[in-house]
C-alpha cells in the first residue's frame, strides 16, 4: 500500500537535543531583504503565556507570522512570547520549537538562515523551513470566501461537505452545500507525497490528482489490529478514498492505499512533502474534518492549484451537463435503442467491455421491453481539475421496466468531444 511514513519516527530523543539551533527562514522569514537578524547579548526572561482560546482559535500559523514580524524588526523579546505562545499551545510542534532555538541562539550571533548550524541532517532542515514557508504562504493567502472551486459543479442535497485538495499550497480547503449553494468553512495544512504529486505507479511515493470519495473510517484500533505498531505513522485515524478510480486505470496508473490520515502522535505536524502518496493532517485537524465526513458521499478533489470562480460562473455548465443527463434518461425510456446508445463514445467502457459488448447487450434486453420508466435523484457533478472536458456525474436511479426493477447508485463520466458530451464509462458507485 502507499500509505505514509513517518520522517520523524525514532528521532525524538536526537530532536530534543537540538530545540536550542538556528531554524531561520528564506525569503519572507528571518531574513527579509538579504539583512541577518542581528546578534543580541541576552534575552528577557518571560512567563510562559496560557494556552486561550485566541490562541487555538488563531491557530499556529497566524502566531507563526506574529514571531516572524516580531523577529525582523529585532523585537526578539517579542518574538519570544509569540514563539512561546505556539509551544504552550501545541506543545510538539517541531517547527516552533526549532524557532526558539533561533531566538536564543541570537544571544551569541546574528540569525541568517533556518538551520544554520553544524550538526544537523539537512534534510530535516530543509523540511521544516520547507513547511515555514507553506504555513506563512498559507496565513498570507486570501480565503475564498466568495468564490468556489471550479470542479464543484454541484453537489446533491445529501452531501453537506465537499473537500479539495490545493497540493501546490498544502491547503485542504472544506465547502458546505447549503441548499446547492456552496460556502467555505475552513481550510488545514496537509501534508502530500514526499515525490509530489501526479501518481502513476506503486510504490512512486506521489500524491494522485483527480476526483475522489471517501470509502470508509478506519479507527485507531483497526489501525492497530491490523498494522500493529506501524498503525502509530496514522495517529488519530484515516479515511480511505477510492483511488484509483476508473479513469486513473485507464490512463494506466496503479497502486493503492491513497489516505486522509493524521501523523504520528510524537509530532503536531509533517513537512509539506513526507508522505508516500496520502494526504495527511494534524491529529487536531483530522478529528474536526471528520466531522464533515459522509462515508461513500463525501468529494475530495485534489488539484495541483485550484481553479476559483464566481458561484454563477458554474451555471451554464451545471445546466448543459444536467440537460445531457436527462436527454440520456430520456432515450432510454422510449426504447429507442439506437438513439440511446449515440449518448455513449466510441471509446466508452463499462468496466466488463467497450461499447459493442454495451451496445449488443443494450438492444437485447430492451428487445425484451414493453415499457421502461427512469427516474435519477440526488445528482451531483464533479469536473475533474486540469480539464474541462471531463465530469464526474453521479446519482442514484431508479429503474423499472415491463419485467425488472433495480435501485442502485450509479457513477458515469462524461467527456466533451468536438463539443458534444458523451458516456465514457458507467457502473455503480
Amino acid at each position: 500500500m502507499t500509505a505514509s511514513r513517518a520522517t520523524w519516527g525514532h528521532r525524538g530523543a536526537r530532536f530534543a537535543l537540538v530545540t536550542l539551533l538556528a531554524v531561520g527562514a528564506c525569503g519572507t522569514l528571518l531574513v527579509i531583504g538579504g539583512r541577518p537578524t542581528p546578534a543580541v547579548s541576552a534575552i528577557p526572561a518571560m512567563p510562559v503565556p496560557a494556552v486561550t482560546d485566541e490562541t487555538k482559535r488563531n491557530g499556529p500559523e497566524a502566531l507563526l507570522a506574529r514571531t516572524m514580524r516580531e523577529i525582523n524588526a529585532n523585537q526578539l523579546d517579542g518574538a519570544l512570547v509569540e514563539v512561546d505562545k505556539i509551544i504552550n499551545a501545541y506543545p510538539n510542534f517541531r517547527l516552533a520549537h526549532l524557532i526558539k532555538g533561533d531566538i536564543l541562539l541570537a544571544r551569541a550571533r546574528p540569525l541568517t538562515t533556518i538551520g544554520n548550524v553544524i550538526g544537523v541532517p539537512s534534510d530535516e532542515v530543509e523540511d521544516l523551513r520547507d513547511e515555514a514557508r507553506a504555513r506563512i504562504a498559507r496565513y498570507q493567502q486570501e480565503r475564498p470566501t466568495a468564490r468556489v472551486p471550479r470542479y464543484l459543479v454541484q453537489l446533491n442535497d445529501d452531501q453537506r461537505h465537499a473537500f479539495v485538495v490545493d497540493t501546490s499550497k498544502s491547503t485542504l480547503y472544506v465547502f458546505e452545500n447549503e441548499g446547492g449553494e456552496l460556502r467555505y468553512v475552513n481550510d488545514y495544512y496537509v501534508s502530500i507525497g514526499k515525490n509530489g504529486i501526479d501518481k502513476f505507479r506503486e510504490g512512486d511515493n506521489k500524491t494522485p490528482l483527480g476526483v475522489y470519495h471517501v470509502t470508509r473510517w478506519l479507527s485507531p484500533e483497526q489501525l492497530a489490529s491490523k498494522y500493529g505498531k506501524l498503525s502509530g505513522l496514522y495517529g488519530a485515524g484515516a479515511f480511505p478514498i477510492d483511488y484509483p478510480n476508473f479513469w486513473d486505470r485507464r490512463e494506466g496508473r496503479n497502486g493503492h492505499g491513497i489516505w486522509l490520515h493524521g501523523v504520528p502522535f510524537d509530532t503536531y505536524s509533517r513537512p509539506p512533502r513526507s508522505s508516500n502518496g496520502c494526504v495527511a493532517l494534524t491529529n487536531e485537524d483530522l478529528k474536526a474534518l471528520s466531522e464533515s465526513v459522509q462515508i461513500g458521499l463525501t468529494p475530495v478533489v485534489i488539484a495541483n492549484g485550484v481553479d476559483w470562480v464566481t458561484p454563477e460562473a458554474n451555471t451554464a455548465l451545471r445546466h448543459e451537463l444536467t440537460r445531457q443527463l436527462d436527454g440520456w434518461r430520456q432515450d432510454w425510456e422510449s426504447l429507442n435503442t439506437e438513439k440511446y446508445l449515440r449518448h455513449y463514445a466510441a471509446d466508452f467502457s463499462s468496466g466488463k467491455g467497450g461499447l459493442e459488448k454495451w451496445s449488443a447487450h443494450k438492444r437485447r434486453v430492451n428487445a425484451r421491453k414493453e415499457w421502461i420508466k427512469l427516474k435519477l435523484h440526488k445528482v451531483s457533478i464533479v469536473l475533474y481539475p486540469g480539464r474541462d472536458d471531463l465530469a464526474v456525474v453521479t446519482f442514484d436511479q431508479d429503474y423499472s421496466s415491463s419485467n425488472y426493477r433495480k435501485q442502485m447508485r450509479k457513477r458515469q463520466y462524461w467527456i466533451k468531444n468536438r463539443g458534444a458530451w458523451r458516456i465514457l464509462h458507467e457502473g455503480a458507485a
